[in-house]
């Protein structure tokens, strides 16, 4: 008795423990973000006040109208909006029809480029930053560029120079390729034998049993293109084409910030990426889970 015992306290006592670490764990890890809402939300004299007040003296919006006044942050979101959007379609179409031919169609160097690309995805973005610059400004006949692709812009300072260098991302084609090797070949055997084309049997066929890894594809794509930062700013100078995150930087000048408006923006700036995984994390663990199957 003394022994079922003792093991019953230690399993209670160490049960306890548990919860208590991953409690502390979750405060830690959401006082940041309940330190900004408190930030858009407090008085200024009130933001830097020493001891830090957690719970204001009262609560106040106007951080919230100077974010939308200072700046047209409402432009920046939508063009933000605009290329997300557009890399997720582009990324979910390209990704997934390369993950296609990978996983099922057996033609000549199919795993020594899918290896190429696997290293492809090694290679940090920064590396190969300067090189995309320079193709996106010598493109031929875009942007007033003639045929050798001199005496114009090219697409720098468009939206396709943000668009079009991620369009078919690396991770997209290696993800949406692990999760077509987890479904069966039998049927793709079996259109061709009715007379199917290869790209009605992905159509049709394949991509509507991908939907968990399209959505969770689509959380990462969108995420990766909303928070861009460094890339629409050196391919950007149209003020009116700013994104959202370059919009964030007008709350930092003279070596000073304005934390207040900088967050009520920030916390803005969250809301997409928060109710598109609210809308598909339905799919999303069982999008990561079925694309880890196979290699």
């Amino acid at each position: 008795m003394e022994t079922s015992g003792s093991s019953l306290l230690k399993r209670n006592l160490s049960k306890s423990i548990y919860y208590i670490v991953c409690i502390v764990i979750a405060i830690v890890m959401f006082l940041p973000f309940y330190w900004s809402v408190l930030t858009s939300l407090k008085p200024d004299e009130e933001i830097f006040a020493m001891p830090i007040r957690w719970f204001p003296s009262h609560l106040t919006l106007e951080h919230y109208r100077k974010a939308f006044t200072t700046v047209p942050f409402a432009l920046f979101f939508w063009n933000s909006l605009v290329l997300a959007v557009a890399g997720v379609l582009a990324n979910l179409f390209f990704g997934s029809i390369s993950g296609y031919a990978f996983a099922k169609l057996n033609f000549k160097l199919n795993k020594p480029i899918f290896r190429v690309l696997l290293a492809a995805m090694m290679i940090p973005g920064i590396v190969t930053m300067i090189p995309t610059v320079y193709v996106m400004r010598h493109i031929p006949f875009f942007g007033g560029n003639d045929i050798f692709g001199s005496g114009g812009n090219g697409l720098m300072n468009s939206f396709w120079g943000i668009i079009l260098p991620g369009a078919s991302g690396t991770f997209a084609v290696f993800f949406m390729r692990q999760f077509f090797l987890t479904l069966p070949s039998d049927m793709m055997e079996m259109a061709r034998i009715e007379g199917c084309g290869e790209f009605k049997i992905f159509w049709r066929i394949y991509l509507p049993l991908t939907k968990p890894a399209l959505a969770t594809l689509s959380i990462f794509t969108f995420q990766a293109g909303w928070n861009s930062f460094l890339w629409p700013m050196i391919v950007l100078n149209d003020p009116n084409k700013a994104t959202i995150q370059m919009g964030l930087q007008a709350f930092s000048y003279n070596f000073q910030t304005d934390y207040g408006p900088m967050m009520a923006g920030a916390l803005v700036a969250i809301l997409p990426i928060l109710v598109l995984f609210l809308a598909l994390q339905r799919y999303f663990v069982q999008g990561i889970a079925f694309s880890g199957i196979k290699g």
